[in-house]
């Protein structure tokens, strides 16, 4: 048994979900398609995330897990009843834009759409549970991508404010926490799913994906003002994909390449929704890779004027790196790159697992920015196991929620200030790295299954129980 006391009162312990991986219902009540809907599952889908010249087209010889999700459309209510008995405090989830503009352009919203997040949160609001609402997660409308070129057009600016003063207007009363992008510095490993457009074989990338990043820059600024004006309270924050980077060995050459790799990823889109502006090592990377962003007039003092009030994390992996390396090196596992780390054990699909890598992470966001953290993703993706009498065994998840969330105590003893805590997937759901029901993340078990079969009956693990422990005493039982 571990015990500690480094978790304040009122530290908000939940799950996470998102919309696209989960709800299914994709052609229900008025929606629109999304990135999302679009991508096939099985192997291909990692390949296709990161080679150029995707077409965001459905190929009816393949199968799309999306569509169905878990049916969380139709059975939220069950849903929440279950997150409920663990003793949620917050609910991070998010809302599809399609459902609310079905093609990303229109004037007037989608009434179906608002009115299904509004029985979602009053749910939520029965039990107790806040929501921690995302307004893009990887949703982005597939005609803003095939009829504009993603968040390479500025004009989506326009469109994004436009869905955002909406939900805003909608559910002021009801959602306080907001994050603007998921994962936004992920554009740069995937630019399909954080920046809506896939690179074409003879085109640079570099030019168009910071484009991009501008253009999202300048949306997520406006939607913190926004939110701040609408919303006396609300607090919005950023999302970060967070993975420490480690240099291979004390080599100064790849410990400044370790350093530049970890600057451009975990840091540059912090620093400027943190800071509210550029990074003074971005010139010389913009230099050298022949980047020219068009900015407009204004569009500095907005980033300046729209930083947000806390960062909200994902931590999965860390990430080690040195400057030339061969193919039989890399870490084919770890989905944002570098080689194997020798002191490293990792899971059923590669991912490296290092607990100790979120307490560095979270000490280092924390001396850099000096705003609250929020660790909004973390969990294990592995192959569930259904025993004869129903039950679902899974301690290896324990152990790694266990270690991770000992980080964190850790880290609040270091002085890192950390809101709450919401374990990804905490029902299983469509992977989205894989597109694959069977790395599960959940603490409930969903009987779904990569061939489409399966009943859709919730079952809860032995993580489920384990969890009402760690939010009941506030992470001292762990």
């Amino acid at each position: 048994m571990y015990e500690n006391s480094g978790f304040p009162a009122g530290f908000l312990w939940g799950g996470a979900t998102a919309a696209n991986q989960m709800e299914g219902g994709y052609q229900e009540g008025g929606k629109g398609l999304n990135i999302s809907d679009v991508l096939p599952g099985g192997k291909e889908r990692l390949s296709i995330l990161e080679e150029p010249g995707f077409n965001f087209e459905i190929d009816p010889a393949k199968y799309y897990p999306n569509h169905e999700g878990i049916d969380f459309y139709h059975r939220y209510k069950e849903d929440i009843a279950l997150f409920a008995e663990m003793g949620f405090k917050v609910f991070r989830m998010s809302i599809a834009w399609t459902r609310i503009f079905p093609r990303g352009d229109e004037l007037e919203p989608n009434e179906n759409g608002l009115a299904f997040y509004d029985r979602v949160f009053d749910e939520l609001q029965k039990y107790g549970i806040e929501p921690v609402v995302t307004i893009s997660h990887y949703e982005m409308p597939v005609t803003l991508v095939k009829e504009y070129g993603g968040w390479r057009n500025r004009q989506v600016v326009s469109f994004f404010e436009r869905y955002v003063t909406t939900i805003f207007q909608r559910y002021k009363s009801k959602v306080t926490y907001w994050m603007t992008f998921n994962e936004i510095n992920s554009g740069l490993k995937m630019p399909i799913m954080g920046l809506g457009f896939s690179i074409q074989k003879e085109e640079d990338k570099y030019q168009p994906t910071f484009q991009a990043y501008h253009h999202q820059f300048v949306a997520s600024a406006l939607a913190v003002k926004l939110g701040h004006e609408m919303i006396p309270g609300s607090q919005i924050g950023c999302m970060l994909l967070i993975a420490p980077t480690y240099s291979y060995d004390s080599n100064p050459e790849n410990v400044m390449y370790a350093h530049e790799q970890e600057r451009l990823f975990n840091y540059f889109c912090g620093d400027v929704q943190v800071r509210g502006e550029y990074p003074s090592y971005m010139r010389r990377y913009f230099k050298e890779h022949g980047i020219d962003l068009q900015i407009q007039e204004g569009d500095l003092e907005l980033i300046k004027e729209g930083t947000v009030d806390y960062i909200g994390l994902s931590y999965y992996m860390s990430r080690t790196e040195k400057k030339q390396k061969s193919p039989d090196e890399t870490s084919k596992g770890n989905i944002i790159g570098g080689v194997r780390n020798p002191f490293l054990k990792a899971s059923d699909w590669g991912w490296e697992i290092d607990p100790e890598g979120l307490r560095i992470s979270l000490n280092k966001l924390y001396e850099r920015y000096r705003v609250p953290l929020f660790v909004v993703e973390n969990g294990l993706g592995a192959h569930d196991i259904v025993e004869e009498d129903g039950s679902i065994n899974d301690d290896y998840r324990i152990d790694y929620l266990r270690e991770h969330i000992k980080a964190m105590a850790e880290a609040i003893e270091d002085g890192a200030e950390l809101m709450g805590y919401t374990s990804w997937g905490c029902i299983d759901l469509v992977s989205m790295s894989s597109g694959e029901y069977s790395k599960r993340y959940g603490l409930i078990y969903v009987d779904k299954h990569d061939d489409g079969s399966g009943t859709l009956e919730r079952k809860r693990k032995k993580s489920f129980f384990w969890y009402k422990d760690v939010i009941a005493s506030n992470g001292e039982k762990l």
